[in-house]
């Protein structure tokens, strides 16, 4: 088995105003100042309320810890300069769509002029997850194995029930807006790397996509990097939220490798099976369980990850992320981003204020809480 198993989180975040808690453009200057500070790890995203920052390549969680914080702390240190602050949350609660512009480059052009009036809708941010796996062909072996347990990082990580002002009923209304791109979703299952990179050339081949960047499902090999990433997830507005799911994974794909070099391995279900328990995180977050498709049940989530704790046991202990694993159980007893923010809101309502501009403020808080 490969003894390391590094790490590195990708986080994108709304800008709003301090006064207002309406999103608010980057500044030019707020962007020359980050990166004069973190040079590569942050950059400009689709739309100019967003900036995206990634970690470097860490070899376990405190380093990811580390390095998250501090890419965390220095956007808000700069943001705060110009009155603004970022929020970790996939969609801001009262925000339009049709007020918002894309950021103006020669990439983002390009996707604008490609995906049309689906693109204009992109007001939503994720957070991706990539372990290393140093074999091609375990990449590709890893990912249908992984796939199952994608709605439950989902689930764990809804932070989007708000759209326009609107309580969408859904924990995760991020996906609604994300499925509407070509080439998201489940992954599909590859028998060989070979596979895959026959399958992906030929959009390449056609010009219809330059490079798999321009994959974009829930899990895939990393156009970039020799590593898997996750990026089912809504972004969390607690970084130690992030951390715990960034260790489920981190274990998960541990555990897969431990399987394998003992002739053994997760059993693959129909996408189709799959995309009924992503359905049930998107609609429901935690609150009404997944499908036990191996016991044909459906189980309450503190069960699912009781079992998956105790599944995981060696390789929690292995990479050392004991607590970050206690965090999840944590997430369950109170609920994640999703409930936090509708209890927030309906607080608010309740004392007669504002419970739009309420939930932004919690979650500007949230933000800072772990600075």
């Amino acid at each position: 088995m490969q003894s390391a198993f590094t790490l590195g989180i990708e986080e994108e975040y709304l800008l709003v105003d301090r006064d207002t808690l309406d999103l608010a453009v980057a500044p030019q200057s707020l962007m020359e100042a980050c990166k004069a500070e973190l040079e590569s790890q942050v950059s400009p995203e689709f739309l100019q309320c967003q900036i995206e920052v990634g970690t470097r390549v860490c070899a376990d969680i405190g380093e990811a810890r580390d390095d998250l914080r501090r890419l965390r702390s220095e956007v808000s240190r700069h943001a705060a300069q110009h009155n603004l602050a970022p929020i970790a949350v996939s969609c801001h609660p009262f925000a339009d769509w049709k007020t918002q512009h894309h950021t103006p480059r020669e990439r983002y052009d390009d996707l604008r002029q490609a995906l049309g009036g689906v693109a204009r809708r992109m007001l939503i941010c994720g957070m991706h997850v990539h372990v290393g796996v140093e074999d091609k062909m375990l990449r590709v072996d890893l990912m249908p194995q992984l796939s199952y347990f994608l709605p439950h990082l989902l689930a764990l990580s809804t932070s989007s029930p708000f759209w326009q002002g609107e309580d969408t009923g859904l924990a995760s209304y991020r996906l609604t807006v994300f499925d509407n791109l070509p080439r998201t979703g489940l992954p599909p299952t590859f028998d060989s790397w070979a596979a895959y990179e026959r399958a992906t050339g030929a959009l390449i081949d056609l010009g219809l996509i330059e490079d798999t960047s321009k994959i974009w499902w829930d899990l895939r090999p990393s156009h970039q990097f020799p590593t898997l990433e996750t990026r089912i997830m809504d972004v969390q507005p607690r970084l130690e939220h992030t951390l715990a799911l960034a260790a489920l994974i981190q274990a998960l794909i541990r555990m897969f490798c431990r399987l394998r070099d003992r002739n053994l391995h997760w059993r693959i279900y129909q996408r189709f099976l799959i995309g009924e328990n992503r359905w049930r995180a998107q609609r429901y977050g935690i609150t009404e369980g997944l499908i036990d498709f191996g016991e044909k049940a459906i189980k309450p989530f503190p069960d699912l990850l009781d079992e998956l704790v105790a599944l995981l046991e060696e390789d929690i202990e292995a990479l050392g992320v004991a607590d970050e694993i206690a965090t999840l159980r944590d997430i369950v007893a109170t609920g994640t981003s999703a409930t936090r923010q509708r209890a927030v809101r309906a607080a608010s309502q309740a004392a007669g204020g504002d419970p739009d501009k309420a939930v932004v403020q919690h979650l500007i808080d949230e933000f800072q809480a772990d600075l």
